[in-house]
């Protein structure tokens, strides 16, 4: 039986993969500062760690076969956009200390979950971005430090595969969403922000929306970044590579859909004081299509009904 651990395993992604791995056949051990919030664990073993600390570090971590690196102090650009130190700091810490407890052990395979925060800045500026190819991430110039602390760490991964020999797999994730992921408190992403909003108003009502409605993303669900990642760790591929969609949609025309998913007339009151992030922002998937062939395969429509139903079910729980 293969055996993994799934740090980050009480998050949004990381819960994610202890299922999806389980499926798999995988005895798998799950790691994090707190359990997940909205469904038990399917880890097989679960874990409560802060991994910033090194002593947890090389007390909990063990060889496996494969290593999950999700953990991380994240959010959305709300989130972000204010808490570099916080972010910098936290994240670099656990990432440093996993691998380096990796090579120790000689683990089998690690994978890191980058960004597509990881990309300049400049290469962001049209709502009409035809996708960012790898490449595109030097010269480097993100947005905010949360890219910054990702390209770090994209490049401490590969010294520790070049001078140490640690098999390593590396993904820059484009917007990731999908249900069981935070949908209040100041950490949720977009998609799942909109669904609250929705959710919470009226049959007919208006929906703060931040900046203007035609800023640009792509957006996949988690059941296909789930099956891109898997493919990228049973490959011989270690540099990063995009998983996405090359599905470009204005935060105006999510509205709508989520709008028309909830059956309610919508109408949007813009708040240009608030982040927005990067005016376009979406993933080239050429590369993963031919080495991997994978591209998604979940509708951002399917999507997006699976993930308002469970954030309105969610509501519906507290009321």
């Amino acid at each position: 039986m293969k055996t993994a651990i799934v740090t980050g395993a009480g998050g949004f992604i990381g819960s994610h993969m202890a299922r999806f791995l389980k499926q798999k056949g995988y005895f798998v051990t799950g790691i994090d500062i707190k359990k997940p919030e909205f469904s038990k664990s399917a880890a097989d073993k679960f874990i409560i760690a802060d991994l910033r600390d090194p002593k947890l570090v090389k007390k909990h971590l063990f060889k496996v076969d494969e290593l999950y690196m999700l953990a991380a102090d994240m959010g959305g650009m709300g989130f972000i956009s204010c808490n570099g130190p916080q972010i910098v700091h936290n994240n670099a810490i656990i990432n440093l200390n996993l691998l380096k407890r990796s090579a120790e052990l000689k683990v089998g395979k690690v994978f890191f979950s980058s960004s597509a925060c990881a990309y300049p800045e400049e290469k962001q500026m049209s709502t009409r971005n035809s996708g960012l190819k790898e490449t595109d991430a030097y010269p480097a110039n993100p947005d905010t430090a949360y890219g910054w602390e990702k390209i770090f760490t994209e490049q401490t991964c590969l010294s520790y595969n070049q001078e140490l020999g640690l098999k390593i797999a590396i993904a820059r994730f484009h917007n990731i969403y999908g249900p069981e992921g935070t949908y209040e408190g100041g950490r949720e992403k977009s998609p799942a922000a909109l669904c609250r909003k929705i959710a919470n108003a009226k049959k007919t009502d208006s929906i703060e929306v931040w900046g203007d409605g035609k800023q640009t993303r792509s957006y996949c669900y988690i059941d296909d970044c789930l099956e891109g990642v898997y493919k990228l760790m049973h490959s011989n591929y270690n540099l990063p590579m995009n998983i996405g969609s090359t599905r470009l949609i204005t935060i105006n025309k999510m509205v709508d859909f989520i709008a028309k998913i909830a059956n309610k007339k919508i109408t949007k009151k813009y708040n240009l004081n608030r982040p927005q992030g990067v005016r376009g922002r979406n993933s080239d998937n050429t590369l993963i299509k031919e080495t991997l062939s994978w591209e998604p395969q979940i509708s951002l429509e399917e999507g997006l009904e699976k993930t308002y139903f469970w954030i309105e079910n969610q509501l519906k729980k507290k009321e």
